[in-house]
């Protein structure tokens, strides 16, 4: 029996049909990457190795970029200050600055060797010759400054002709100076431990040792000479026959209840280490100087006693003796130290002039700005200094 036309055509249809599956089959076999080690991808992900060198899996996130290598800045060489004259000749270690005050912020020295290369040159002017033959030479390089060094008060400033124009930073305890340089108080938001009030066995201390009436110290004798009438004062150095030692200083101001901050003369800001010490170790100064207000800008208005608060010496006089019988009332005078510190300042003759240069050498280390101080004397003698 022979076989229609139309289902050897159907035949012919399914067997290629089933080829057609058969072939597609064979393809997804081998085109799959789970049945060939051999298949690569075009875009493979990234491989990681472990901090034990051991292989991980492939990760499935972005490759971190690779952090470029920063070299730091090279610091700049530190500004030279060139003490040119030492001050009274007292010398003293350059490292005491960073030692005393945290300063090191310049490279101090008195090499003259260096003056080309100084930054700044620190002249004393107490030291400055009458011909100026000893100043440094001129011209001076471009880029450097002079800085005018002066820290006593208006009435023991030698005149030195010829000087007011030459240099461009002023050092003084005055405030409108451009390197001002006091001993600051320290206030604290936390309040200070509790005062401990040190042993008092003496009323009035005083020391003293210049009473030369030719340095402005007039006023100073004559009012004491007046006030001692009334009150025993206990002095201590020259006048006293001899010098306090360095190492008796605190101790023997600490076990006063009273000091006498008498200044040798009497000008605007004129305000020295002889506020400071009585304050630093628990004492009441009575101070006489510039006026109660001037003092106010320094130090709590109660922590000090102006003479001028008083119409006299005797009535002084019996004011002090009145608060050595009312121990309440005088302890009022240290209700200051709650939240306000005094720092005792260095005592030995030999380091009267640290402070000055080492902040003068903190001030070079940080200011680059050009600056002219003019007329000198115009501005040491006039209003702001009285």
């Amino acid at each position: 029996m022979s076989t229609s036309p139309r289902i050897q055509k159907f035949g012919m249809i399914v067997i290629c049909w089933l080829g057609g599956v058969v072939t597609s089959l064979v393809f997804f076999q081998y085109a799959s990457p789970s049945c060939s080690s051999n298949f690569i991808r075009p875009y493979p992900q990234p491989f990681y190795r472990s901090l034990n060198s051991s292989t991980v899996a492939p990760q499935h996130t972005s490759p971190e970029p690779e952090k470029p290598t920063t070299t730091p800045p090279p610091q700049p060489e530190k500004p030279i200050l060139l003490l040119w004259i030492w001050p009274e000749n007292y010398r003293f270690d350059f490292s005491d600055c960073k030692k005393v005050y945290d300063i090191d912020g310049c490279q101090l020295t008195d090499d003259r060797n260096l003056y080309e290369q100084s930054d700044a040159v620190l002249i004393f002017h107490k030291a400055i010759s009458w011909d100026k033959s000893n100043l440094p030479p001129s011209p001076r390089p471009p880029f450097q400054k002079w800085i005018w060094f002066h820290v006593e008060s208006p009435t023991n400033t030698p005149r030195v002709a010829g000087i007011e124009n030459l240099f461009n930073l002023t050092l003084s305890y005055r405030r409108d100076a451009d390197i001002s340089v006091r001993y600051p108080l320290t206030v604290s938001k936390t309040p200070n431990p509790e005062f401990v009030m040190p042993k008092k066995d003496k009323l009035v201390c005083w020391f003293v040792s210049n009473t030369s009436p030719h340095t402005g110290t007039g006023t100073r004798m004559k009012f004491y000479e007046e006030f001692s009438k009334y009150i025993k004062v206990d002095v201590f150095g020259k006048m006293a026959g001899s010098r306090l030692r360095e190492e008796d200083y605190y101790p023997t101001m600490a076990s006063c209840k009273f000091y006498l901050s008498f200044e040798n003369s009497i000008h605007k800001d004129y305000i020295t280490e002889k506020l400071n010490g009585p304050l630093s170790v628990g004492t009441v100064p009575v101070v006489l100087g510039p006026p109660r207000q001037n003092y106010e800008d320094f130090a709590p208005g109660d922590s000090f006693i102006h003479v001028n608060d008083f119409p006299n010496a005797s009535v002084l006089a019996d004011y002090l003796l009145k608060l050595d019988k009312d121990e309440e009332a005088y302890r009022r005078y240290f209700d200051w130290r709650k939240h306000v510190s005094a720092t005792p300042h260095l005592i030995r003759q030999t380091d009267e002039f640290v402070v000055y240069i080492c902040h003068a050498c903190e001030y070079i280390g940080r200011h680059k700005e050009y600056k002219a101080a003019h007329d000198i004397y115009t501005w040491w003698f006039g209003g702001q200094g009285n």
